[in-house]
């Protein structure tokens, strides 16, 4: 199994497109994910994809009418020509047959512009815990998701041990995965390479592993994966200081290279 891997241009708002799209190409990524540029900056964006010879991972989201933003959310998307669409979808406090309506609405576009769209499992949004998502997924056979299984660490203060149902059939409809650690009381461990957490790495690496296998085991030769650790408000801060008790970049960079060692 071929692992691809996507830097977030989350974190990285201090850099131009240009400086933070070499930036990524000189570390060895694949690609970049990010949200979809506004209009008058994305013939630029591509130009520089283009460029630095870097696919392009696509993020969206849904707020409002959440089927009408969907559609157009995905129109702005495709026309950057993404590898895949990554989508923040619905809410998580709406009805079990509102958000069906939803996700049914949602394969449908996915199939009108032919770009492979995984959900995120997100807090926040419809598939915030792994029953509500095993659920979606069950009822609507080709919804896909993106694994960001951090996420639910921190909605069900656990390392999902009772979840293994659930998690199987997350394994099996993950087509991204979100590569950041998670704990119990929080979505993001201050850093994944600290041996206090060492339990929590090596059962986020389990999951991957699952999902990769998974993936394998039904054909496909490669998976993409984002090692998608986040800026302050995800990352732990000193007090009184702000300051990020670890760099970002570097934590990124590291698990990049843990999951080429690990999984390549």
């Amino acid at each position: 199994m071929q692992i691809k891997l996507f830097k977030s241009l989350w974190g990285m708002e201090e850099y131009s497109y240009r400086d933070a799209i070499a930036k990524i190409a000189a570390a060895g990524y694949s690609g970049v994910e990010a949200s979809v540029p506004r209009e008058e900056h994305r013939k630029e964006f591509a130009q520089l994809l283009e460029e630095y010879n870097l696919a392009y991972i696509a993020l969206i989201s849904t707020s409002g009418n959440h089927e009408d933003a969907f559609t157009a959310n995905l129109d702005a998307a495709a026309s950057l020509n993404p590898l895949l669409v990554i989508s923040h979808s619905a809410r998580d406090c709406m009805s079990e047959e509102r958000q069906l309506q939803f996700f049914r609405h949602a394969v449908e576009a996915e199939k009108h512009y032919g770009i492979p769209v995984g959900h995120e499992t997100h807090r926040h949004r419809a598939m915030f815990t792994p029953w509500t998502t095993a659920r979606l997924l069950q009822a609507i056979p080709d919804l896909k998701i993106t694994a960001d299984f951090s996420h639910w660490c921190c909605v069900c203060e656990s390392l999902l041990e009772d979840q293994q149902e659930n998690l199987q059939i997350a394994f099996e409809r993950t087509i991204h995965i979100h590569a950041r650690v998670g704990y119990a009381q929080g979505p993001q461990v201050p850093h994944p390479d600290a041996p206090e957490y060492k339990r929590e790495l090596e059962t986020h690496e389990m999951w991957w592993e699952n999902i990769l296998n998974s993936r394998m085991n039904r054909g496909y030769a490669a998976t993409t994966i984002t090692p998608e650790f986040g800026p302050p408000g995800y990352m732990h801060t000193i007090p009184f200081s702000n300051e990020p008790v670890s760099n970002l970049w570097e934590v990124c960079l590291s698990m990049a290279e843990r999951l080429r060692n690990k999984f390549a």
